[in-house]
């Protein structure tokens, strides 16, 4: 059962975090809730990767289990900024735009190296990493518009290599 939960489990997981993601953004969570978010993702991420090293050890599983290393760290920096009073927003958008570009470049990575549904991978990809130039345009500039597609945009990019890799 545990191994099917990891199989199965991030096409649930990956359009909850950037739903959740995306609702702080628009501040419909209160801050306890997005700490303790936090703490839960890096615990998940933590166990998942564990978990299913040794099924990662090559080829495109490898570039995944890289991604969960560093989803780890980035996702440890986020709550390191959550925890600061006042909150250190570098952190937090270093954080979100990492988890943007970081699965992003690896759906390409793999959009090249599989025969099933590369093209569903490469556009996800392309779809992630489009979602972070607008995330961060929408920061910058401030453009809150700008912010809530580029992390609409990382949504579905994501989602649907997610979908691609459970159905293969």
């Amino acid at each position: 059962m545990l191994r099917r939960l990891r199989e199965t489990g991030p096409i649930v997981l990956v359009p909850l975090a950037w739903t959740f993601a995306t609702a702080a953004h628009l501040d419909m969570l209160a801050l306890r809730t997005v700490r303790i978010a936090h703490l839960v993702m890096v615990t998940i991420i933590a166990a998942f990767t564990v978990l299913s090293w040794r099924d990662m050890d090559g080829g495109v599983l490898l570039a995944w289990r890289r991604v969960l290393v560093a989803g780890f760290f980035l996702t440890a920096l986020g709550l390191a900024g959550l925890l600061t009073d006042p909150l250190t927003t570098p952190l937090l958008t270093l954080t979100v735009a990492g988890w943007m570009v970081v699965p992003g470049v690896a759906l390409g990575y793999t959009g090249r190296h599989v025969d099933r549904y590369p093209r569903v991978y490469t556009v996800g990809g392309a779809v992630s990493v489009l979602g972070t130039a607008a995330y961060l345009a929408g920061v910058l500039a401030p453009v809150s518009a700008l912010v809530f597609v580029g992390l609409v945009l990382t949504n579905v990019g994501q989602t649907a290599g997610i979908v691609a890799a459970v159905y293969s």
